[in-house]
Formats: C-alpha cells, structure tokens, sequence
C-alpha cells in the first residue's frame, strides 16, 4: 500500500523514520484510525478535530499541512473504496532525555489499509493485570503509547478471549483495549463518562446523539445488560461472553445500531 510521509506519497516498504523520532522512542505522539468508505474518509472533521484537542492536550505543535488533502491523496493512490487510514503524528526527533525541542519538527504519517473480515461477536475478559488512569489526561486522547491496551489485550489472548475491558482507579468500566463499550439497558444504550477513563470515541458521539447516554458502569450492571457492544470508527462487535458468562450475541439491538451507524 502507498503512504504519505512529511509531505511525500512512498511505496509502504519505502517509509522510513528517524532513529531519534520521538514517536518511535517515547511514545511521544497521537493517532487516528479512520474508515473508508465508498473512497471517502469517513468523519474527518471529527478525527481531525479531535487529533487537535489531543495536541493541545500534550503540547504537540501540529504541522503546517493540509492533512484532509493528504488523506485524500492516500485514498486516491491505493484507489481504496473501503477499507482504513491510521494518520500518525509524532513530535519528531529530539536530542536524548525527556525534554523536546524548543522548536519540534513533527512527524507525519498516513498508512492505508483493506477492508478487514467482519469479526465475530466477542468473548471479554476483565483486565486484572492493568486498570485505566482516569485522572491521567493521557485517558482521554489517542495517544502512541499504547502499552496498557497491549497488557489487556495479552491478558486476553492469554485467556482464550478476543477482548479485555479495562477498570479505572475506582473499580468502574472504562473501556476495552481498543474501544469503546455500550450496555443496551433498560432499552437505553449506556457508555462510561469520558471522566470514567473513556475515550471520546468518534462511533461513540454518534451513538450518543442518537439516544445514546453516558452512565457509570461496574461488571454487574454490564453482566446483566440485554446486549453488550464495542464500538470504534471501523464498526461494531458484539459481545457474547463477559468473564465466563454468556451473554445474546448479534441481538436485535446491536443488529439495529449497526444499521444506523454504517448502513
């Protein structure tokens, strides 16, 4: 697949970063994952815009660059109709120690990918090994460093399970390693508070303007929800077993959410 990289579009195997990339060393920067359909990349503004408010957050000088063209470019040039975009951006290199520059150069990647296999409903564990810093700021942005979803994540594999939710500093749900989670209760969709430790998920928005609504959640009340989902920007996963219970998968919520959300 073809990628852009500060400014140029490059074969995927030509990509090639700095070996003092901040990014690469520290986990110094921010993502997106953003899907495409019918050649368009979907929700843009909101990826873009919440990719500003984490730069703020972290003090990242975003760069003077076009990126809704850049993205465009991508799609044009791996003539993608459906599929994924991760739009990178790092503070770039900087001399040893934790400090940046005075003056970053920052890094920006934009790699595409196909359409992946609709996964089947999932089977979740809860992660006992890490828990979630709601009161971190890093909780509510699409930060690099990633390495609590990767300790969650290897919890559940470990486990024989496809997917962990993470708890915060209180016990409460937060999130699973790479989505977000909705209990369908009462006929209502609820979600964990972004001050929970939830990230403010572009799917999850929609959901919420949609009847969704925010409610603090421990396992119990998600262990005996009617349905239970995941939700990122590239669709939504049911969920068919939650700590070794099973739950209805592929219910008629989930099925009518989906219909809504992605057609």
């Amino acid at each position: 697949m073809i990628g852009w990289l500060n400014g140029s579009l490059l074969d995927g195997t030509r990509h090639a970063l700095s070996v003092s990339d901040r990014g690469f060393l520290l986990g110094d920067g921010l993502y997106e994952t953003i899907r495409v359909t019918n050649g368009e990349a979907a929700h843009l503004e909101r990826h873009l815009a919440r990719l500003a408010h984490g730069a703020a957050v972290i003090g990242l000088p975003l760069p003077a660059v076009d990126v809704a063209a850049a993205v465009a470019a991508v799609i044009t040039a791996n003539a993608l109709q459906a599929g994924s975009l991760r739009l990178t951006i790092t503070r770039g290199s900087g001399p040893r120690g934790l400090l940046p520059p005075d003056a970053p150069d920052p890094t920006l990647l934009i790699t595409a990918f196909p359409t992946s296999p609709q996964a089947a409903a999932a089977h979740v564990i809860v992660a006992s090994r890490t828990r979630r810093n709601e009161h971190s700021p890093l909780a509510g942005i699409k930060s690099t460093n990633c390495l609590d979803n990767i300790i969650a994540r290897l919890e559940a594999r470990d486990c024989g399970a496809d997917d962990a939710l993470l708890l915060n500093t209180a016990g409460r749900i937060a999130e699973a390693s790479a989505a977000n989670v909705f209990a369908l209760i009462g006929g209502v969709w609820l979600t964990p508070p972004v001050a929970e430790g939830a990230l403010p998920g572009i799917t999850r928005a929609r959901i919420l303007e949609t009847g969704g609504r925010e409610a603090s959640l421990t396992v119990d009340d998600l262990l005996n929800a009617d349905e239970i989902v995941l939700t990122s920007s590239l669709g939504i996963r049911a969920v068919k077993a939650l700590a070794g219970k099973d739950l209805p998968a592929n219910g008629p919520g989930a099925s009518r959410l989906a219909r809504v959300l992605f057609g």
